[in-house]
């Protein structure tokens, strides 16, 4: 087992990083209350149902897979669901899931009584090395991800690798792209590492050092006013792929995956695409210019008609500069085919 201590002051929590760690959750968190058990049906339910049987009083709500749960509709629902049961502001919220779930689950904790206890298990690659710390948490809204939020830490991350098992390649090399992300701006080793094209035996080096990189990032900028914009390399261009694409199919990580090509220097950008490429990730997608930029343009890290960007000249290097959206469209058309 290894802990990293996310420091927040008040805010500080552990993340337990662990093999097997979902049964000893029990011991881990605090369940000795009414627990909400927030999961999707893509997730196994025994994993889900292993955390409520340890709590004193353990429910499971059950949400479909897909961002269209990360919504108004079903953020009320489970809010809804809680109140019915008597839920308290003694009582807490534990996601056992993906990115979606997460941050679900850490909305609907913040929001229930203005703020309740919140324990996230992720159990995808992209949640395990992203999204499970740093306490963002939000739902999509008119289309627009992740638009409605809050910042809300949790009280414990347990990251448990064994929950990998199950997961479809895709979805693996989806969690990976965002470990890519950070190793380009933060880590030139890890990046080297996944050069190297040994994962499946590199798998708990890349996830350990993708959480210290953020946790890191999060412990100097929790709220998102400077160096934590770092994290968002890849994600302007990607999030306007990713609403443009989102009936088409594309996954989160693979649209950062092509978000980053365009912000990496021109020497790069090979190095870059090969990694890609070696972990089945898109290099270019057939796309309509317009529409990706016109969803960018709606970027909640937009101020006004410019946006902070990241760019990446080499690994483990990075400058962030504010830029106009539309100096960004002919960068759209380098990853359109």
């Amino acid at each position: 087992m290894s802990v990293l201590h996310m420091d927040l002051g008040a805010d500080s929590y552990d993340i337990i990083i662990e093999r097997g760690a979902l049964q000893r959750t029990g011991e881990l968190l605090d369940l000795n209350r009414k627990v909400l058990v927030l999961t999707d049906d893509g997730v196994p339910a025994e994993y889900a149902r292993t955390v409520a049987n340890r709590a004193e009083k353990g429910f499971v709500f059950t949400v479909p897979q897909g961002e269209d749960s990360k919504g108004i509709p079903t953020f009320s629902s489970v809010l809804s669901e809680m109140l019915k049961l008597g839920f308290s502001r003694k009582d807490a919220v534990v996601a056992v899931g993906g990115g979606v779930v997460g941050d679900l689950a850490g909305f609907v904790a913040s929001a229930y009584m203005r703020g309740i206890d919140f324990y996230n298990i992720p159990t995808t690659v992209l949640s395990q090395v992203d999204s499970s710390i740093g306490g963002k948490t939000a739902v999509n809204l008119d289309g627009i991800k992740n638009i409605v939020g809050a910042f809300y830490q949790p009280k414990r991350v347990i990251v448990d690798l064994d929950l990998l098992s199950t997961l479809p390649d895709r979805q693996i090399s989806n969690g990976l792209a965002e470990a890519v992300k950070m190793s380009l701006t933060s880590d030139a080793e890890l990046f080297e590492l996944f050069e190297k094209g040994n994962i499946t035996d590199s798998m708990d080096e890349i996830i350990t050092r993708s959480l210290m990189i953020k946790k890191n990032v999060v412990e100097q900028d929790e709220k998102e006013q400077g160096l934590r914009k770092i994290l968002n390399f890849g994600h302007t261009i990607g999030h306007g792929v990713e609403s443009f694409e989102r009936l088409n199919g594309l996954y989160h990580g693979e649209c950062v995956a092509l978000g980053m090509i365009p912000m990496v220097s021109d020497e790069l950008r090979p190095r870059l695409i090969k990694v890609l490429k070696s972990l089945n990730l898109p290099t270019s997608v057939k796309l309509d210019a317009d529409e990706v930029y016109k969803a960018m343009t709606h970027d909640k890290k937009g101020e006004g008609d410019t946006v902070t960007v990241t760019t990446v000249s080499a690994p483990g290097s990075y400058e962030m500069k504010k830029v106009r959206f539309s100096k960004l469209y002919p960068l759209i058309k380098m990853i359109g085919r």
